[in-house]
């Protein structure tokens, strides 16, 4: 499933994630960390893959058209049982 978001709300969600999340995300998914990292705006393209991330020139650091939403998903799952 794609998503389309402000790249602040991307990095904003990342922000959010309590220490160690983009490891546990990387673990569950079997991915590189730097894929991860490269899911919310990073650039270790050395290690890690592009994964499906298409930043679009705009206001608040443009938007971004997510072709898989599945480490989103986690992230704002994580971002959900932190809050309770």
């Amino acid at each position: 499933m794609s998503r389309v978001i402000k790249f602040k709300e991307l990095r904003r969600i990342k922000d959010n994630l309590p220490d160690g999340s983009i490891h546990q995300i990387a673990e569950e998914l079997e991915v590189p960390v730097e894929t991860v990292w490269n899911y919310f705006g990073g650039y270790s393209y050395e290690k890690g893959q592009s994964c499906g991330v298409h930043i679009e020139p705009g206001p608040d650091g443009g938007y971004v058209s997510l072709d898989d939403t599945t480490i989103l998903d986690k992230a704002l799952k994580i971002i959900e049982l932190k809050e309770v």
